[in-house]
């Protein structure tokens, strides 16, 4: 004979699972109104999802219900919402299987909420070259965006460490660079010869002139000899993104993605570019190995016979 539990399991529907699940962090958690209609609404939401799958009983979910629900959500929500609706779903599916009401936890084998982060934009090589030789370099401005550009693409460093940079950080004999970033946590850098070649050229035939004989420690500077501002290297990069006839809309985050991703698409072991990005965290750095794969997959398509 089947017991009262085992009747449970098999009947339980999603919207009482919810009751139960809200009335224990209420009783036993002591959770507040806010984080009881936080709860309350994005199960809400995950449960509508299930009902439109005609999964109703909370028993017969799957992972595979999970996973397409946050697959749905990530093309609709920020990557922070997407990593908030799985913590939460993860926490009710634990209690389900705590109280006894379900067998299996659906979510206890899906990856980290980090790797649900949408997949970063990047441009090719091609589009990359193509933004590179846009400045004007017969104008002093234009080899200083020029030197910008290289720098910022050769090491892959977040815009506030391009317009903080200070020249002194630039280690020219060893095609390094000293690079302070989140948390004021240091790294080394390689620079590459190009962008080196660049960056000393500005420094030699512009730089002098736009510092006017002052001491400016930073390395980037406007026509005023003052720093850079991000927002003002943003401007530069989508007039110079909208002359190379990239469609596309690009920040200057669009270049740090892209250094991390043709690095791994040149064969670079995945903790080589955590390092050089300044990652504490390698989940971080994998989202680019989800551009990687897209890459892979868009070639095979494109010279694979059978593509």
């Amino acid at each position: 004979m089947t017991g009262s539990s085992e009747r449970t399991r098999a009947t339980l529907p999603m919207d009482r699972a919810v009751e139960r699940f809200l009335d224990y962090l209420a009783s036993e958690r002591g959770g507040s109104e806010n984080t009881l209609a936080s709860y309350g609404m994005d199960l809400r939401s995950y449960g509508a999802f299930l009902k439109r799958r005609r999964v109703e009983a909370v028993e017969a979910i799957r992972q595979d219900d999970v996973t397409d629900f946050l697959l749905w959500l990530r093309k609709r929500s920020a990557s922070s919402t997407v990593a908030r609706r799985l913590s939460c779903i993860r926490s009710f599916h634990r209690f389900l299987v705590g109280e006894g009401l379900v067998r299996k936890d659906p979510t206890e084998y899906l990856e980290s909420p980090r790797l649900w982060q949408k997949v970063p934009e990047v441009l090719s090589v091609a589009d990359m070259e193509k933004i590179l030789e846009q400045p004007d370099v017969s104008t002093p401005l234009g080899i200083r965006d020029r030197a910008m550009l290289e720098f910022a693409y050769a090491t892959g460093v977040r815009v506030s460490e391009l317009v903080g940079f200070p020249a002194a950080h630039l280690k020219r004999s060893l095609g390094l660079i000293h690079c302070r970033g989140k948390g004021d946590k240091e790294r080394i850098v390689p620079i590459g010869s190009k962008a080196l070649e660049w960056v000393e050229r500005y420094e030699r035939e512009v730089r002098p002139t736009l510092v006017g004989g002052r001491s400016e420690p930073i390395l980037f500077l406007n026509w005023r000899g003052k720093p850079m501002t991000r927002a003002a290297f943003w401007g530069l990069l989508k007039g110079y993104a909208k002359k190379a006839d990239i469609k596309r809309e690009i920040s200057p985050h669009t270049l740090r993605h892209s250094f991390a991703t043709h690095l791994l698409e040149g064969g670079v072991d995945l903790r080589v570019v955590q390092e050089m990005l300044g990652h504490s965290d390698i989940s971080t750095t994998q989202r680019y190995t989800a551009v990687d794969r897209e890459y892979l997959k868009s070639v095979h398509r494109e010279f694979h016979p059978r593509g």
